[in-house]
């Protein structure tokens, strides 16, 4: 996906030009004595409080998570090569379940960065070494003049675009970075993301069909996929007016507030869509096995760690929980 070969050069009509220039990468230096396992009870110590010093990464795994053991030697070299911008922490969720319950984690693995003694950022699933270094490099600061960082502006820039309704202008940028880096997984996934706003669903579906496992099994490229699932399912879910018609003589109906949830949710009208699942919740846990909690966290994975209704909705979830 790289040159003459890269598909998504000219997707929107118009010619890609690489409006950036990315230096080539330093390379790094090796380090040690910045990785430790920690247990819900050192957790604060660990994480919360070390945080305060430099980011800190949590990764959550188990020992019988496949996808872990591969990510594990690659966040370790990574966090290593940073000599000390970063550190990382291991928590076996396994022995260790309730830190990754109060987070809403639902699959491993998946690495939260604390930053002030706060959650700042995260993903999940076996990235490659690169998205890895990206990570540390956007919480961290390059390691001097960094093309992962380059990049990584490039790619912010292009999301800014994208969502100020700029999507030539966007798919320009992200089609300059995989000309730069043909495997980079954002990249991959923000192009996908500029033909879904173009209505271009299943030529964005093709375009994350039959990657490489390590493309194929990062969370931002599964996001878009379980976005573009919403989007079919929503199709076939009925008329909201009708739901919202339904909802007004009653308001018990579960079934009908969860169908209008989903479907406001591929409208964009995420707030609505989270706190029509929420009020299911606060009504009856039991409806669909929990399942009003069950597509709130999916939204979250396809909305993003910061997205200000995750945000939002996280926070009032959070108090209904341990309220």
């Amino acid at each position: 996906m790289s040159g003459s070969d890269n598909p998504y050069g000219n997707s929107f009509g118009t010619q890609m030009s690489a409006t950036a220039n990315f230096g080539s990468a330093p390379q790094p230096a090796a380090g040690g004595g910045h990785i430790k396992d920690t247990t819900t009870a050192t957790f604060t110590t660990d994480v919360i409080e070390e945080s305060r010093n430099q980011p800190v990464l949590v990764d959550f795994w188990a020992p019988w998570c496949g996808p872990c053991k591969q990510l594990t030697p690659v966040l370790e070299k990574a966090v290593n090569e940073a000599q000390g911008r970063v550190k990382l922490v291991k928590m076996n969720i396994d022995d260790h379940p309730s830190i990754a319950g109060q987070l809403g984690i639902q699959s491993i693995p998946a690495v939260i960065a604390f930053v002030g003694g706060r959650p700042a950022d995260g993903f999940m699933g076996a990235v490659p070494e690169s998205q890895v270094r990206q990570f540390i490099d956007r919480l961290a600061g390059p390691a001097g003049a960094d093309q992962a960082a380059e990049i990584e502006a490039v790619l912010e820039e292009a999301s800014g675009l994208l969502a100020a309704g700029d999507v030539n202008g966007a798919a320009q940028l992200y089609g300059a970075v995989m000309q730069a880096d043909p495997e980079n997984a954002k990249a991959l996934a923000g192009m996908a993301e500029c033909m879904i706003a173009a209505n271009q669903h299943q030529r964005a579906r093709e375009a994350l069909t039959d990657l490489p496992e390590g493309l194929a099994n990062d969370a931002g490229i599964q996001a878009v996929i379980t976005k573009l699932d919403q989007i079919e399912e929503a199709r076939k879910l009925g008329d909201p007016v009708a739901l919202e018609q339904d909802l007004a003589l009653d308001p018990d109906n579960h079934d009908a507030r969860m169908k209008l949830a989903k479907i406001l949710n591929v409208e964009g009208k995420r707030d609505e869509a989270a706190d029509h699942l929420l009020h299911i919740m606060r009504k009856d846990r039991t409806f669909d096995d929990d399942g009003a909690r069950r597509q709130l966290l999916q939204f979250f994975e396809v909305w993003g760690f910061k997205d200000p209704a995750t945000v939002s909705a996280r926070r009032k979830l959070s108090a209904m929980l341990f309220s």
